[in-house]
């Protein structure tokens, strides 16, 4: 058996680093650990880095500008205009593999982390036993379609279910937003858009513009809305200066903002929210940026409803009572994390499936195991998943490895 390849100075190497997930959280922390030295594997299940942005819908755009979006390393060509289209996005991806010459394994998929001694235990596709000095976990805060319970749901489905991708079998009433690319297949019919977060918003825009007979969107709870820019200055850096602001402050000048430049929309069924911006995202829920929703429903062509309740013999219902009958429904409903069978014998996740710590901290109970990409930002994603590829890479050359044995 050949014995294990030494160093320079006549050591064996040690472990490399692993990173689960091949998006540009997954790609930004490998970067940062090869300009430090530090060998890192990202491990991806699909056949290619940035699977989730080449699945998103036709008209995505960051809401970020293209100057604050850049990952580590590499800035993103001007070319690509100062909101950087999905398209775009996959193909800076693919340029920050190739330039920084990162060490993507595609189509393995890792089932569970465990400990081994001082070092991480990774359990993959075919059987792979896979050790690391250090695991980073990159997955996605969109990973897994999340389709609430509603009562009569399987019945008003056709009964075809809903695959990982969100799409039913065949021609499904009901799919969740992942499976929508573009208005084309809903000229002419009536459609239901389910949730008001941007994902949402921008569809039932995107349905308006496209040829859809009537588009109704349902909303639960209100969402605050803010211009993209206003005066030439983008919605982000004001994100980014309020993380430093109280929140009672913020709250405050939210409204503000709100009032002046946002028109007010109770009389088509989208009144003002009641709780203040920076409150709501201490929730989770980070305003909307409009990119049409606010002229479609001034102009009718968006018709704001109540949240579904359930479905009953063809018929979706609302919460105040109403009954109605799209040709088709699409529920921009959100995700989960889905780290449960991966992690959840670890003791790092909360009671929602969710990390426990972020960035360059590790759980107490996990020394070396990382997690980045799992908050929502209003400062901006790709911003932040930048600024903890460094912060973690920082913490992982610290370290000191462990060398492996022959």
């Amino acid at each position: 058996m050949a014995s294990t390849p030494r160093s320079p100075h006549g050591e064996p190497p040690a472990h490399p680093v692993y990173v689960i997930g091949g998006g540009p959280g997954g790609l930004a922390v490998a970067a940062a650990l090869g300009a430090r030295g530090v060998r890192a594997v990202v491990l991806e299940k699909s056949d290619a880095v940035g699977a989730s942005w080449r699945t998103h819908y036709d008209r995505l755009r960051l809401h970020t500008t293209r100057r604050l979006s850049a990952l580590p390393g590499l800035k993103m060509p001007r070319s690509f205009g100062r909101w950087v289209a999905r398209a775009d996005v996959v193909r800076y991806l693919e340029k920050y593999t190739e330039h920084h010459e990162l060490e993507v394994v595609t189509g393995v998929e890792v089932f569970r982390v465990e400990r081994s001694g001082p070092d991480w235990l990774l359990h993959a596709t075919g059987g792979r036993l896979l050790t690391g000095r250090a695991v980073v976990v990159a997955t996605g805060y969109n990973h897994t379609p999340l389709i609430p319970e509603w009562a009569g749901l399987g019945e008003y489905a056709g009964g075809a279910g809903l695959d990982e991708s969100g799409a039913g079998d065949g021609e499904a009433r009901l799919v969740h937003a992942r499976a929508y690319r573009n208005p084309g297949p809903y000229k002419g019919k009536d459609v239901l858009v389910v949730g008001a977060g941007n994902t949402g918003a921008e569809i039932a825009a995107d349905l308006a513009g496209g040829g859809a007979a009537r588009v109704r969107l349902a909303i639960r709870t209100v969402p605050h809305i803010v211009r993209r820019t206003t005066a030439g200055w983008p919605a982000q850096r004001t994100g980014i200066l309020a993380r430093r602001l109280p929140t009672a402050l913020v709250d405050r000048m939210g409204d503000l903002v709100g009032r002046v430049s946002v028109p007010d929309l109770s009389a088509h069924g989208l009144p003002r929210p009641t709780t203040g911006v920076a409150t709501r995202q201490r929730e989770g829920a980070v305003p909307v940026q409009d990119v049409g929703l606010i002229d479609a429903v001034r102009a009718g062509t968006v018709e704001i409803v109540a949240a579904v309740d359930g479905f009953d013999a063809g018929e979706v219902l609302l919460a105040d009572g109403t009954r109605i009958a799209p040709d088709a429904v699409i529920a921009a409903t959100g995700y989960r994390r889905a780290l449960e069978p991966l992690l959840g014998h670890l003791d790092v996740l909360d009671a929602a499936g969710r990390p426990v710590v972020h960035g360059p901290r590790c759980a107490r109970s996990a020394p070396g195991l990382y997690f980045t990409g799992f908050t929502n930002p209003i400062s901006g994603m790709f911003r932040e998943l930048a600024l903890d590829a460094e912060r973690i890479a920082r913490r992982i050359a610290k370290t000191k490895p462990r060398p492996t044995t022959t």
